[in-house]
């Protein structure tokens, strides 16, 4: 499949071109994604599009049936390619959709590019039409200039994109790999601190992880001037938009960097130690798994806690930032209705809203309480000769490396490996069942030496506030906190 994308600036349109090889096809269905990785519920994205059209190689009109919201038909009539026009409205900023003005061009390529069924896996081109003097930020290999190359449709549409001619880039390397950080909008902060403080996490999620698993990444902020936190997740890349700008050097600067450091973590953990469910894509439907609580639990739990460990943060500011963590699901969700699979499952359902007051919990904040839980009881176990770090080490080395989707039952047969004895109290209280946590939470904290109030709401829903006591010193916390 080839594309080629014109953008129209005043009206913040995309003008798309597909080509598409069609010998001996009858047929050819053509899908928009339902849904976009890293988010994980139907999206709706041909709200955005215009009319589609199909011609020949003959540039003779061919007959377009639309036969789902989001599904086309054609029928090539014998033609050796089919060319496929229509335009996407370009209007929503965030980290997981695309826009278009006379500043810049930023895509998604997930909200835009449809692809033809079966040819999924097959090479992709997209070719750019854009002012000489605009620079590419992405991860694709860029032959020459305005033209991308992906080794399938799946590598394409995790590829976002910044142009521009006002972008600019800073840059550092750990260990042979390079990593670059591109700014669309005001820059407001020191870069040399912050090339300092990323290379600083980089360095300590490589160091844990053995390695980096590609050559290059890209770090794609949007500085917005209106207040914003949104990231997303890459294979190669992550967009990160954030603010108030000019507040990025300042009062965002931790959230900033705590932000980058969680979608660097994904870079292994769901990227590519990904669910079996989710392995590969199919972005026609709901992709259903129980396992959001490992996929972004995990990288939650990892992305503060490596900050640490690269001295970014202090103890007494990690124990903050977590104790912050903790609240949000202990004030909120500390009896809610759903397990953490439950939940994972019913992210589809309404995962990233409100939802009904009891109903669900966050996999992201009980996920990265699950993950602490797990963490300790291990470390506990074995007298802190293992910990939760050797359950990711495996799961990349026989999941991710392999790119073979692990299930739940991997997971759990995993962590009992590196434990040594059955978790079977863990996972069925913790996991799969809705018992509430802050008695466990706070056993499980005096073994790095921390004490935990546990203070009842007054609103009578069973939620409580805790507060984490600041630490006596001893080799356990050494241990956690500095790896």
């Amino acid at each position: 499949m080839r594309y080629t994308i014109t953008p129209e600036p005043v009206r913040n349109l995309l003008h798309i071109e597909l080509n598409i090889p069609a010998t001996e096809t009858a047929t050819l269905e053509l899908q928009l994604p339902a849904w976009r990785p890293g988010r994980y519920e139907l999206a709706n994205y041909a709200r955005n599009m215009l009319a589609v059209e199909a011609v020949n190689d003959r540039s003779e009109p061919l007959a377009v049936r639309k036969i789902t919201k989001d599904r086309w038909l054609v029928h090539p009539q014998g033609a050796a390619e089919v060319t496929v026009r229509y335009s996407y409205y370009a209007q929503q900023m965030d980290a997981g959709n695309s826009w278009v003005d006379g500043q810049f061009v930023y895509i998604n390529f997930i909200n835009c590019l449809l692809y033809a069924e079966g040819y999924q896996d097959e090479p992709c081109q997209v070719r750019l039409h854009l002012p000489d003097n605009y620079r590419i930020a992405c991860g694709l290999p860029q032959p020459w200039p305005g033209l991308l190359e992906a080794e399938s449709y799946y590598r394409l549409v995790d590829s976002p994109l910044i142009a521009s001619d006002s972008m600019q880039q800073f840059a550092y390397k750990v260990s042979g790999h390079r990593f670059h950080v591109w700014v669309q909008g005001g820059v407001h902060f020191s870069p040399e601190r912050l090339l300092q403080d990323f290379r600083g996490f980089t360095e300590a999620q490589m160091r844990m992880m053995g390695g980096f698993p590609c050559p290059e990444y890209h770090f794609l902020l949007h500085a917005l001037d209106k207040e914003h936190y949104h990231g997303v997740e890459h294979w190669h890349s992550t967009v990160m938009t954030l603010g108030p700008a000019e507040k990025i050097g300042s009062d965002l600067y931790p959230e900033l960097v705590g932000l980058a450091s969680h979608e660097l973590f994904h870079v292994w953990n769901v990227i590519r130690i990904r669910p079996a469910e989710l392995l590969p894509y199919d972005f026609s439907r709901e992709n259903y798994f129980p396992t959001g609580y490992v996929a972004e639990g995990l990288t939650t739990y990892y992305g503060d806690l490596l900050l640490a460990r690269a001295g970014f943060f202090t103890p007494v500011q990690y124990l903050a930032e977590l104790n912050r963590t903790l609240n949000r699901h202990f004030m909120n969700s500390n009896t809610a209705a759903l397990s953490l699979v439950q939940s994972s499952f019913d992210l589809w359902v309404d995962g990233y809203t409100a939802g009904v007051p009891g109903r669900k919990v966050s996999i992201y904040h009980k996920g990265c309480l699950a993950a602490l839980l797990l963490d300790l009881e291990i470390r506990q176990l074995t007298r802190d000769e293992k910990s939760l770090d050797d359950v990711v080490r495996l799961l990349w080395e026989r999941h991710g490396q392999k790119e073979i989707g692990y299930y739940h039952e991997d997971y759990v047969a995993i962590a009992e490996e590196v434990a040594g004895v059955p978790l079977t109290g863990y996972f069925e209280q913790c996991i799969e069942g809705t018992a509430p946590l802050p008695e466990s939470l706070a056993a499980a904290l005096r073994h790095v030496g921390c004490d935990l109030e546990i203070v009842e709401l007054p609103d009578n829903t069973g939620n409580v506030q805790v507060v984490i006591k600041l630490p006596e010193e001893n080799n356990s916390l050494q241990k956690w906190l500095r790896g």
